[in-house]
């Protein structure tokens, strides 16, 4: 039997005065808990397909136990993300895996084609990898997960030079780029995908 492919979900626990500091800057705590709940329970509804097994990687270590009807179902997988920056957070939680994928909860456009579509270029390239305007990516796929975990140590995380700092230490051609997307950090990222709609 094939074993089905891994996403994981990296999240931090939607509290108020946690997580979205530039976007609770621009339009307040409150309107930007909101939001970034928002945007968490459409991730986890895009992420849930029987084409792959789904994990939330959760930070504080203390949400796994946190309870959140309705933007964090009680059944699904958790594991913790632990200490250090982004990237050592991300190469842990990729390193066990292989086929696997690994998403944000900040892209208000995922769908589970975009995830689809990023585990099936792993059939061309051995790396597959969706950027967002704003320099950074909203996935990343990998055939071997301990090959992207060591792509991503040296990267200017929350800079307009993320994605590209990752493709070079992949190797740009062995990655496969997917569909763009608009992420949100800000008010005016919000603005501009509600624009779209």
């Amino acid at each position: 039997m094939i074993e089905r492919p891994t996403l994981i979900i990296m999240a931090k626990a939607p509290r108020l005065g946690h997580g979205k500091s530039r976007l609770a800057r621009d339009i307040g705590r409150v309107e930007a808990w909101r939001v970034n709940r928002r945007l968490n329970a459409h991730t986890l509804r895009a992420a849930a397909d029987l084409r792959w097994r789904s994990v939330l990687c959760v930070a504080p270590d203390q949400a796994l136990a946190l309870d959140l009807p309705g933007v964090w179902p009680r059944a699904q997988p958790r594991i913790a993300q632990g200490r250090g920056d982004l990237g050592a957070r991300m190469a842990r939680a990729l390193r066990r895996h292989r086929l696997v994928a690994m998403i944000g909860t900040d892209c208000p456009g995922l769908s589970r084609r975009h995830i689809a579509a990023a585990f099936e270029a792993l059939r061309r390239k051995p790396f597959a990898l969706g950027p967002t305007s704003d320099g950074g990516f909203w996935i990343i796929a990998a055939r071997r997960g301990a090959e992207a975990a060591r792509a991503m140590s040296g990267v200017r995380w929350s800079t307009r030079h993320a994605a590209r700092d990752v493709i070079a230490n992949l190797g740009r051609e062995r990655v496969a780029l997917v569909a763009a997307l608009q992420d949100v950090d800000s008010a005016a990222d919000l603005a501009a995908f509600s624009a779209k709609r």
